[in-house]
């Protein structure tokens, strides 16, 4: 079994991995802009092109970091490990966060300049009403649902395409658009376009997010049983978010995924 690489190393992952997510969602919606103007058509483009990269992504940072790009999923990971299973720990969690939340800042930002726009500029296009909230919380929840599901059936080789399909999905089943990432949808506030969303919209999104985090948790508890063991009631393997199962191995508070994807050197 490869070492665990380090924590500065993971951090950087979820950092570039985040930036360039954000590239690919406000990018995306930027192009689909400025070649119609036909709402349906412009996110159909962005959607395709979202659920695209995002499945790109995290099957390329996942033997990494596990590709959490998204404070939910680390949340949830970290709850993971309080709760008996495998996971982050507390400051391993916040720096995952922190790093989220800077790429998504910085990919904002790059996704802004590549399009000869003024980059820093907050957007305009306020989200408001308890219909999307209760959106954001139907679309986090799943994401958490779905993620939390597959790894503790011992399917997780198969939530890279699930993940992204579901995103695609969800951006049209939901009234909210399924931001369902806090690092996201602050970055998405540094772009005035398409997928922007106003910083006055920020604090019932994350709030919205942090519940269906919760939720989507609760649930995966009550399907499938609390830990990484499920519910099967046998001694927990070692399971990845994207990976199969392995041979347990010392945790060291580092997330498994590495191990699961077999990562070669």
């Amino acid at each position: 079994m490869t070492a665990q690489p380090s924590l500065s190393r993971r951090a950087a992952a979820e950092l570039i991995g985040t930036a360039g997510l954000l590239v690919v969602v406000i990018g995306s919606g930027l192009k689909a802009a400025e070649l119609s103007r036909d709402t349906g058509v412009a996110l159909i483009a962005n959607s395709f092109a979202s659920a695209i990269g995002l499945g790109l992504i995290i099957t390329i940072f996942g033997p990494l970091s596990g590709a959490h790009l998204n404070p939910v999923v680390t949340l949830t990971s970290w709850w993971s490990r309080r709760t008996g299973g495998e996971g982050l720990g507390g400051r391993e969690a916040l720096v995952y966060t922190v790093a989220q939340s800077a790429g998504a800042i910085g990919g904002a930002l790059v996704a802004e300049v590549m399009f000869g726009r003024t980059p820093g500029t907050f957007a305009t296009q306020v989200r408001d009403g308890g219909h999307l909230l209760i959106g954001e919380v139907v679309a986090t929840a799943g994401l958490v649902l779905l993620i939390q599901g597959l790894g503790r059936t011992g399917r997780g080789r198969f939530i890279p395409p699930a993940v992204a399909a579901y995103i695609a999905a969800a951006i049209w089943f939901t009234s909210s658009g399924s931001f369902a990432n806090p690092a996201g949808t602050i970055g998405r506030s540094f772009s005035d376009s398409f997928t922007g969303i106003a910083p006055e919209s920020l604090p019932g999104f994350l709030g919205a997010q942090l519940v269906g985090g919760i939720l989507g948790l609760a649930l995966a508890a009550l399907l499938f049983g609390s830990g990484a063991g499920g519910g099967t009631g046998s001694r927990p393997r070692s399971r990845s978010r994207f990976g199969r199962s392995v041979k347990p191995a010392p945790v060291d508070g580092a997330s498994p995924a590495k191990a699961a994807y077999e990562t070669v050197r």
